[in-house]
């Protein structure tokens, strides 16, 4: 048996003074599962995440798209993970993602021409994480601790756009350092979960968890310095198992509540508008089917606070989007 636990926060990185950054929304979250002391061995999965950011925020209001330079990040997200468990206490996890990104933004004469909106596209590997999970706190393994890094493995530099004298652009960076895949940081990552049932028939689960993700190491890029701001995120939600229908062994509905608190964003290379602090609330079903596992939800923000600092040009505002899609398939050996 497979308890899941969540945690969901935060959205993927965005463009300076543009858009909300983090990714610990799609490696943490309902899709993630913990074995109990019955499980050892391995365990695979593939994730889908699609994300929409073209809404203009600053601060908790929404705000003209005429504020904000950067107009939409379309962004797919691909990901491969697996975990081994050596016992009933010990395992480990690994997860690598693969970004596949539009980014449409108003040339600033250096990649594009001034004043001229584009739209470059990207698909990169991003940073890749690995973590140790303990569950022996208690003899349920309800309890258990994660920790572990999150490696600089991903693009980072971007894609570099040559001098066209014949458009009046110097030559440059399409993307800003908070828009690229990786951050080019080491971050240390420690977490922690509990999971449980409030029925006596096993049917209606919980699941709490939280982590946080400190970048430790940075790396400079041709733009100056930069690393990502400190992340905190939590959640809390209920699963209730339907049993049996059809080719499914089980049906579970599942909705999970997820706040998250970034810190803003540091370095020359750093965005003057960045970090945030979040609530989200997510709608989601899982499905067995001998030894695969079909996840599937949508997170929503509902609390929606970014910080941003208005400049002088008056080019100001994060880009946020109105949902998050995900679909994982998961497979037990």
């Amino acid at each position: 048996m497979v308890l899941a636990v969540a945690l969901v926060a935060a959205l993927v990185p965005g463009a300076a003074e543009a858009c909300a950054c983090g990714c610990d929304i799609f490696d943490l979250g309902a899709t993630n599962a913990f074995p109990n002391s019955s499980e050892s061995g391995w365990s695979a999965w593939l994730r889908y995440d699609f994300m929409n950011q073209d809404k203009n925020r600053v601060g908790s209001a929404y705000a003209p798209a005429s504020t904000n330079a950067d107009k939409a990040i379309r962004t797919s997200f691909y990901t491969l993970g697996a975990q081994y468990m050596f016992n009933a206490d010990w395992g480990v996890m690994a997860e690598m993602p693969i970004f596949q990104r539009a980014f449409t933004s108003t040339g600033d004469g250096t990649a594009y021409p001034a004043g001229s909106i584009f739209t470059s596209n990207l698909t990169a590997l991003g940073d890749t994480m690995v973590q140790g999970v303990y569950s022996g706190f208690s003899a349920d393994h309800s309890t258990g601790l994660t920790f572990g890094l999150k490696l600089p493995t991903g693009n980072y530099t971007g894609p570099y756009v040559s001098p066209n004298p014949r458009l009046g652009t110097t030559g440059g960076l399409a993307y800003d350092r908070d828009t690229l895949p990786g951050t080019g940081s080491t971050d240390l990552l420690i977490g922690g979960y509990h999971v449980g049932f409030l029925t006596r028939d096993m049917k209606l689960s919980y699941f709490t968890q939280a982590r946080y993700d400190v970048a430790f190491l940075e790396r400079a890029g041709a733009t100056g310095t930069y690393r990502p701001g400190n992340e905190l995120d939590a959640a809390a939600g209920l699963q209730y198992n339907l049993g049996a229908h059809g080719p499914f062994q089980n049906i579970a509905p599942l909705m999970q509540i997820l706040a998250s608190y970034r810190d803003p964003d540091s370095g020359t290379a750093a965005s003057p508008n960045s970090g945030f602090r979040r609530w989200l609330i997510g709608p989601g079903v899982a499905l067995s089917f001998r030894k695969f596992t079909l996840y599937a939800n949508v997170d929503i923000p509902v609390v929606d606070h970014v910080f941003t600092d208005v400049p002088a040009s008056g080019n100001y505002g994060q880009l946020v989007p109105s949902a998050i899609w995900q679909v994982q398939l998961g497979y037990n050996f």
